[in-house]
């Protein structure tokens, strides 16, 4: 599964780059920038950055972007055991493994950033996560070490600042037609654990409009899914080619809204609002989201490529009355955040 897995995340963030590329043919392609984790692994980051534009220049569909891979393994220290056993129970306890516990991950984490405030920000991640036993893994290099524990999660998810139901009907009907063709209880289950995964508690709202989000997924059973096992993969391979259905659905869910709304013009006060959005974006990638505070606190952290996801440019405003009418644009977007609907 590590070879798969690696064989699988290095093509699509090859296809999506070229996908995203071909959105704008004027603009400079994507930064490719391959590393190395001196603890153990790789990786890849592409990364596009829009040049300043001069005056009565063309601007670029794009304002930021990135789309990295990853293929790490080594040791999880015990403060970062005891934060991931929260959601994986099958890990063994912290003060089982003193000396922590040998780790091998391999993922693929994307966030685009467009210009225009029409078209919508938009986060991708999927990922394999393994967690072998430390005495067998240290017996001999010639013999795989055992398997304690494995698993996948990811998700992706639509954060607009103009809300077009248009688009939010397209992203989740694409997601959810990937998720039918295993099981008709999977697209339920993981949009409403998207839409609670993905809130901001001290803004009482959503970060943006959802889409699918799921976390150690395994052969077991599961909290958040019907414990039928005939109702969804329960086997390595299978769970596997569950993901990869929704890695592909990532460039007809997203890259045609971004095609559509980026020729839309837009007034400075739309850009403004904009900036006010992104903010909210940044508090909850710095203050809530898991997979940062993870990704900051394993050794060797790849800090550029964990921030990637920030975008380059948000604002913060005191007390400010954008949003506050639920008759404007701003207003009917805030109404969805604060009560979170279905949209197929």
């Amino acid at each position: 599964m590590r070879g798969k897995m690696e064989s699988w995340i290095r093509s699509l963030q090859e296809d999506i780059v070229q996908a995203l590329e071909k959105l704008d043919p004027n603009a400079p392609k994507f930064q490719r920038d391959s590393w190395v984790r001196p603890e153990g692994g790789m990786g890849q980051s592409c990364v596009f950055a829009a040049p300043t534009a001069s005056e009565g220049q063309k601007e670029f569909i794009l304002e930021k972007a990135g789309v990295n891979i990853s293929i790490v393994h080594g040791t999880l220290p015990p403060p970062a055991i005891k934060q991931m056993r929260a959601d994986h129970t099958s890990m063994p306890l912290p003060e089982d493994a003193p000396g922590g516990l040998p780790f091998f991950a391999a993922g693929i984490s994307l966030v685009i950033h467009p210009k225009n405030p029409h078209a919508p920000t938009c986060h991708a991640n999927y990922r394999y996560f393994e967690i072998t036993d430390p005495e067998s893994a240290a017996a001999s290099a010639d013999v795989a070490p055992k398997t304690l524990a494995w698993w996948f999660g990811g998700g992706s998810d639509l954060t607009p600042s103009y809300l077009y139901p248009a688009d939010a009907t397209h992203f989740h009907q694409t997601h959810k037609s990937a998720c039918d063709a295993f099981s008709p209880s999977f697209y339920p289950a993981l949009k409403k654990w998207c839409d609670e995964y993905f809130y901001i508690p001290h803004r009482s709202e959503s970060r943006g409009i959802g889409g699918i989000f799921f976390d150690d997924l395994h052969a077991g059973p599961h909290a958040r899914l019907p414990d039928n096992p005939s109702d969804h993969p329960r086997t390595l391979d299978s769970i596997f080619v569950f993901v990869k259905s929704l890695g592909a659905a990532f460039i007809p869910a997203y890259v045609p809204i971004v095609e559509q709304r980026a020729k839309m013009p837009y007034t400075d006060e739309q850009r403004r609002w904009q900036l006010i959005r992104r903010g909210r974006y940044v508090e909850f990638n710095l203050v809530v989201d898991r997979g940062t505070k993870f990704g900051l606190m394993t050794p060797g952290a790849r800090v550029e490529s964990i921030l990637m996801s920030l975008p380059e440019t948000a604002r913060w405003e005191y007390m400010s009355e954008m949003g506050a009418d639920e008759e404007t644009e701003e207003g009917q977007l805030i109404r969805v955040l604060k009560e979170p609907k279905e949209w197929v």
